[in-house]
């Protein structure tokens, strides 16, 4: 019979489960618990209520996102950069009886510090369903990573999605806005200006005198700002960043058409990846070598789990897997 398991997003404010039977989802659920929202539960108690009648002890969990860092379930450790994407499923954390977490990646250098959680597992799958040299992925934070065909070499954060919030809701920029109407005249005037001048602070300020001196309509900030500050993105980390290579976006489609539209005005071709599927493929190809590790087919799992560590199981089987 194909394995069963259970793969899991765990972010910091929402939580979504999947049930898979092989590479068939049988069924989805979400739940506001992040790991900022446990409201007292232990994550223990919230993961048996997310999965109640999907689990049994045959049927392993395996987890991405915070709940593997030290505000979520247990603190699990990063995997440096430079490393094989094969790494990625060898070096899962055990927190319960058939349940895990995969770790994050990390840059340590001195031009460079850096961690993510979630993203890699979205970049496991990104590689399986795009192969490419960089991959942008924006989100609040968005990740620029460098890859080959086997490892990952290097990435970079920008905190666009997160300056556009602060900006909007706690700064002289949005202050006593009315509602935001969607506007893709003010996104694409926004992107112009940040494409054309990347050095963005000088023109932040700028923002707020253009409403109040009434050139920006009030209700359009919001869309002008986000085109600014994904040109300004784009247009430095293109160029330092993604000179030449092949780039992969990996979002959902909104974020995915605002970045496209960047791209194409710098006149580079993307390949796209929607964020969903990315992460599904990601998790599937580790919980479904976790789950032919604990079934083992021909062999006592019983038996062998105290004479191998986990790495080498894992590595036995993932061997023919191509993650």
């Amino acid at each position: 019979m194909t394995a069963r398991y259970i793969a899991i997003d765990w972010g910091s404010t929402n939580l979504r489960a999947w049930l898979y039977q092989g590479d068939k989802c049988l069924e989805s659920r979400q739940s506001e618990a992040g790991v900022t929202r446990l409201n007292g539960k232990s994550p223990d108690a919230v993961l048996a209520e997310v999965t109640t009648h999907w689990r049994d002890s045959a049927t392993p969990v395996v987890m991405a996102g915070m709940i593997g860092s030290n505000v979520g379930w247990q603190n699990a450790p990063y995997l440096p950069v430079p490393a094989l994407f094969s790494a990625i499923g060898e070096q899962l954390t055990a927190v319960g009886d058939n349940i895990w977490i995969i770790p994050g990646l990390c840059v340590s250098r001195e031009d460079n510090h850096n961690v993510m959680r979630g993203e890699e597992t979205q970049l496991l799958g990104a590689r399986e369903l795009s192969p490419s040299s960089v991959y942008v992925m924006p989100g609040t934070h968005c990740k620029w990573v460098q890859t080959d065909t086997q490892q990952i070499h290097d990435f970079r954060t920008v905190m666009t999605g997160e300056l556009h919030h602060l900006l909007l809701r706690h700064s002289l920029v949005g202050a006593g806005l009315p509602e935001q109407e969607a506007s893709g005249d003010a996104y694409a005037a926004g992107l112009e200006r940040g494409l054309n001048s990347p050095a963005v602070l000088p023109s932040l300020f700028e923002v707020r005198a253009s409403h109040v001196l009434g050139h920006l309509a009030r209700e359009q900030v919001s869309d002008f700002l986000s085109g600014l500050l994904i040109g300004a993105e784009v247009a430095s980390m293109s160029e330092s960043f993604a000179a030449q290579q092949a780039i992969t976006l990996v979002a959902g489609p909104a974020l995915i058409s605002r970045y496209q539209q960047a791209f194409s005005a710098i006149g580079r071709d993307v390949s796209t990846v929607d964020g969903d599927m990315a992460f599904q493929a990601g998790i599937r190809s580790i919980a479904h070598a976790v789950a032919k590790l604990i079934s083992l087919s021909s062999l006592s799992y019983a038996v062998l789990r105290p004479m191998m560590p986990w790495r080498t199981l894992a590595r036995w089987w993932m061997r023919d897997l191509t993650l």
